[in-house]
């Protein structure tokens, strides 16, 4: 049985990408020339550039009564094949209340009655209260 004697090879280093090699003779490559944009036909449609928005997270309470009328706009929203979440209900009743009139708008702020701020204090049951005595 014959064995080869191999050589080991040299260690592989992370392979720099093709754009960034330079010729040996020239001392720097040589810039890629702008893309220049296409002309676009007045009946093409045009892409819409979405823009990232900076997102706030925020919290705020809500009667029972009201949140419900949510669950009930998303199951709408699902019965006309428009699946929703609670914030898209919201942020849709933020863009309808900024539509309206002054006089519409002061209506709408009337029917909402005004909430304590904070968050609502824990109520104890009996129940409640003998657990923690035990605890």
């Amino acid at each position: 049985m014959v064995t080869r004697k191999t050589t080991p090879t040299a260690k592989t280093v992370n392979p720099v990408p093709t754009d960034r090699l330079v010729a040996k003779n020239t001392a720097v490559a040589a810039p890629k020339p702008p893309v220049k944009a296409k002309p676009v036909a007045a009946d093409t449609a045009v892409e819409v550039v979405k823009v990232k928005h900076k997102l706030v997270r925020d919290s705020f309470t809500i009667p029972k009564s009201e949140y419900a009328v949510l669950d009930e706009l998303k199951q709408r929203a699902t019965r006309l094949t428009r699946p929703t979440k609670k914030g898209e209900l919201l942020r849709a009743g933020i863009v309808a209340l900024g539509a309206m009139t002054d006089a519409g708008f002061l209506a709408a702020l009337s029917k909402v009655p005004s909430l304590k701020t904070g968050r609502p204090k824990h109520v104890k049951t009996p129940a409640s209260k003998a657990a923690a005595n035990k605890a």
